[in-house]
C-alpha cells in the first residue's frame, strides 16, 4: 500500500523528466552541440536523482532515451537528416546522465546522513 502511494507521488517527477528529456533532445537538434546536450541530460538527472534517490537509473532511462527519440522524430517529421556522428552523439548523452543520476542520489544520501547526525 505504501509503495502504491509512493508511485503516485512520483508521477510529477516522471512528467518533469519527460519534459526535460524532450527539451534536451530539442536543443540537441537545434544547437547541435554535444557538450551542451550532455549538460542538459546531466543536470536534470542529477536533480531528479537528488529529489528521488531510490532507483536513480530510471531518470537516466527517461531523460537519456528521449534525446535519440526526439532526433528520430525530427528525422521522420521535419525531414532533418542527421549525419552519422549525430546519431551516436545522441546515445552518448546517457553517460553524463548516469553520472548525474547516481551522483545526485549519492549526494542526497550524504546530506540525509549529515542532517541525521550519524
Amino acid at each position: 500500500m505504501a509503495e502504491q502511494a509512493s508511485r503516485k507521488h512520483d508521477v510529477p517527477f516522471y512528467i518533469l523528466a519527460v519534459m526535460l528529456g524532450l527539451f534536451a533532445g530539442w536543443v540537441g537538434i537545434e544547437v547541435g552541440d554535444l557538450l551542451f546536450t550532455a549538460f542538459l541530460v546531466l543536470a536534470p538527472c542529477m536533480l531528479l536523482g537528488a529529489l528521488r534517490p531510490e532507483r536513480p537509473w530510471r531518470w537516466v532511462v527517461i531523460v537519456g532515451a528521449l534525446v535519440p527519440l526526439v532526433q528520430l522524430a525530427a528525422y521522420l517529421f521535419r525531414a532533418e537528416k542527421p549525419y552519422r556522428a549525430q546519431i551516436w552523439e545522441a546515445f552518448l548523452a546517457w553517460f553524463p546522465g548516469i553520472a548525474g543520476a547516481y551522483g545526485g542520489s549519492l549526494l542526497r544520501g550524504v546530506v540525509d546522513n549529515l542532517l541525521q547526525g550519524k
